[in-house]
């Protein structure tokens, strides 16, 4: 009897989310190493069924950069990076262009059919307009990554059709130039455009650290609220850094447009995201506005 009591608190505890969330857009952003366990996939993707189904409004948007990497060595292109983003050359291009539209997107929408939800996949440059990525070095020179870019706007017309239909839609991180050129998008940054365009409630970066960490060698470090006005520092101070800078910083652009919270989740604990979303202390790093509690 104790065990189902327990399920029952479980339950109640997370009625007032479910309450509060009901027709709420949250955007959830997908990738590191959490998308090549295909047990955490199972996982991630059984929580969006369930957002799903208590009347939340999820919009999933994915990496794929271990995939990208294999596929490039199958074909003897060697990886290149600059600043830690990867340099897209015209081979490189048509590479990701395939693994994310083609191989990792379907897997996504199959898993989320199998597991009663509907979906349907959205190429990310049917609906993301770029600009290319170039940056002045610290020599004055021109740091170029190639067909990589900035996104600058995105239609969410399609976006809010599928959500119209009750369909979640699974977006690739890849835009379109003036030039009419396709063009890879750092799947976080394509995220928070998307959050900010769709006025979303939630953005949430599921990756494979526990959080915002206070000390990169503690995963018992993690920050469980930070607050938008203490990014700077911490940034100065090098607590963030790497992959976790361009989540933080575009998560607080997403925050300054309306979204009202960010969330820093791993997504490779079992159900993290609803833990994260359904509970009253959460499990990752949650990222507000100052005047927020």
């Amino acid at each position: 009897m104790k065990r189902y009591i327990e399920k029952a608190s479980i339950l109640i505890e997370a009625l007032p989310y479910i309450q509060s969330f009901r027709d709420e857009i949250v955007v959830v952003k997908f990738g590191g190493s959490a998308m090549e366990n295909r047990q955490c996939m199972e996982s991630v993707l059984c929580d969006v069924t369930f957002m799903e189904c208590v009347n939340m409004l999820p919009v999933v948007v994915h990496g794929g950069g271990k995939a990208i990497t294999r596929r490039m060595k199958e074909a003897a292109v060697p990886p290149r990076f600059v600043k830690g983003l990867r340099v897209t050359c015209e081979k490189t291009i048509e590479i990701v262009r395939d693994v994310m539209n083609r191989e990792i997107n379907p897997e996504l929408v199959a898993i989320l059919r199998e597991k009663g939800a509907r979906a349907e996949g959205v190429h990310g440059e049917d609906i993301f307009s770029v600009v290319r990525k170039t940056e002045t070095g610290p020599s004055g020179e021109t740091l170029d990554w190639g067909y990589v870019g900035d996104p600058i706007g995105v239609d969410t017309g399609p976006i809010r059709a599928l959500l119209d239909r009750d369909v979640i839609p699974v977006v690739t991180p890849l835009g379109r130039g003036p030039d009419n050129l396709v063009y890879n998008i750092n799947a976080d940054l394509a995220a928070a455009m998307l959050a900010r365009a769709l006025k979303a409630r939630k953005l949430v970066y599921l990756s494979d650290v526990p959080g915002l960490l206070r000390d990169p060698q503690d995963p018992s470090s993690v920050i469980s609220t930070l607050k938008s006005g203490d990014v700077n520092a911490l940034i100065k101070q090098g607590v963030i850094d790497g992959g976790m800078l361009p989540k933080v910083q575009s998560g607080v652009e997403a925050l300054n447009a309306g979204v009202r919270k960010v969330h820093l989740v791993d997504g490779r604990m079992p159900h993290s995201l609803l833990l994260e979303i359904f509970t009253d202390k959460g499990v990752g790093t949650e990222i507000v506005r100052n005047e927020q509690d």
